[in-house]
């Protein structure tokens, strides 16, 4: 984490209202700023909403996805220089759709694809990069595996080009595959140990469950329990696509099965263990569980988190369980949730108490079912702007001036994609 230091604040406040005045200037000159925003929301925070579209789609693949000699693509998370499996794939999964009508973006995300399966190769348990193919950082975290496959299977989905699917990438989802079953039963068959983890680095004792162990959190935080049910829940729908990918495109029956099989274990585990009940909320999902009793009742801005359960699509939105999980996600209750004089969100433990996360808000809008809290929280991300037209990770609710990492591109992507998102919810105009 990269805290910002305080800055003159009336320095600030000179450069956010000359950064408002331009925003409404551009606004007025272009049509290619999404159109959405201006049906309710004010122009001015309509202007910045179009501005940080503008940058941050423009930014996401031009400045982060860097293609190198080997053919393969390099994608940096930002002021940190090192390849996260997860940032990477949810950096460009806003650009599939486009993909289809530009070549050199299909190559980039093609490369995207080749360069992840090397990386699992070298090392499974490693959750970041080098741009020379060094491990940057070994914290095994679940959704590492799984993002690669997941961002894989939505670009087959979108373009039906069987093309990524290399002899290279089939052994990488194959040892994804066999590291997950091994971290089905940690204590008995994983090499992993990590000294940032209790019980020299073997982590806290757990119940077998049918679920993964993993050692962090997609915050890249340790676990308290090493169960982690988004984590979890992402496998499973991971595992779908994965069974998909090894019958349709590979003619794997026993692959399929494998994958298939895996999903039901880790779901059964999920439901079987996942849950407790909170006072005054109802049941709900845990963040964590040992299967042993024990419970970590919160959630983090970071995805796959319970609040964006829908989006990575374990459950619909409107599922009863999902609502009420929702409820205590977005309350005091949880001890991640903050809200002040700007904005109100999802922060992380990671991060200073009181910031929040514009990762959680996109997730937020991209989940809600109600278009007026939608509309709340894009007010919230223009207030977040400080006139650089970036999404940061984390910023004070009650001062946006202070947030850390001044340039991370995973928000801005999720963003783009968020924008994308709701412009193609809108109705069609219809013509007489």
């Amino acid at each position: 984490m990269v805290l910002r230091k305080p800055a003159d604040r009336y320095g600030n406040i000179v450069k956010r209202l000359l950064s408002l005045s331009l925003a409404l200037l551009f606004a007025t000159l272009t049509v290619m700023a999404p159109a959405y925003a201006g049906e309710t929301l004010s122009a001015a925070v309509t202007a910045t909403l179009d501005r940080l579209y503008l940058t941050a789609f423009d930014e996401a693949i031009g400045r982060h996805a860097i293609t190198q000699r080997d053919g393969t693509t390099y994608v940096s998370t930002g002021d940190i220089d090192a390849d996260w499996l997860r940032d990477s794939s949810a950096i460009v999964r806003p650009y599939i759709r486009l993909s289809t009508r530009d070549a050199q973006v299909a190559t980039k995300l093609r490369g995207v694809v080749a360069r992840q399966a090397k990386y699992i190769l070298i090392d499974p348990y490693a959750n970041a990069f080098t741009s020379h193919y060094k491990v940057a950082e070994r914290k095994f975290e679940v959704d590492s595996l799984l993002y690669p496959i997941w961002f894989a299977a939505a670009y087959y989905r979108q373009t039906h080009d069987k093309s990524i699917f290399t002899p290279e990438v089939r052994s990488a989802f194959v040892r994804v595959l066999q590291v997950l079953r091994d971290e089905q039963h940690h204590e008995k068959r994983s090499p992993y140990r990590h000294d940032q983890l209790a019980n020299g680095g073997r982590g806290s004792a757990v119940r077998y469950t049918g679920m993964v162990w993993t050692g962090f959190r997609p915050s890249d935080d340790p676990a308290r329990y090493q169960f982690n049910i988004p984590e979890n829940m992402f496998a499973v729908v991971v595992m779908r696509d994965l069974t998909n990918i090894a019958r349709n495109v590979w003619n794997d029956s026993r692959m399929a099965d494998n994958a298939w099989g895996l999903s039901v274990e880790i779901q059964r585990g999920i439901e079987q263990n996942g849950t407790l009940t909170v006072k005054g909320i109802g049941r709900i999902y845990a963040y964590e569980v040992d299967g042993l009793g024990h419970a970590n009742v919160m959630d983090d801005a970071n995805i796959p988190s319970l609040l964006s359960i829908p989006y990575f699509g374990y459950l619909p939105a409107g599922n009863s369980l999902y609502k009420t999980t929702r409820a205590f996600v977005l309350s005091d209750r949880n001890p991640y949730y903050f809200h002040g004089r700007y904005a109100a969100g999802v922060g992380s433990p990671h991060t200073p108490h009181g910031y929040i996360w514009p990762l959680a808000l996109c997730v937020q809008a991209l989940t809600s079912t109600n278009d007026g809290e939608a509309r709340r929280v894009l007010g919230y991300i223009a207030a977040s702007d400080v006139g650089d037209h970036r999404l940061h990770e984390s910023f004070d609710v009650n001062w946006p001036e202070q947030y850390t990492r001044a340039d991370f591109a995973w928000p801005n992507a999720l963003y783009a994609e968020l924008v994308l998102t709701r412009k193609e919810q809108q109705p069609r105009a219809t013509g007489r």
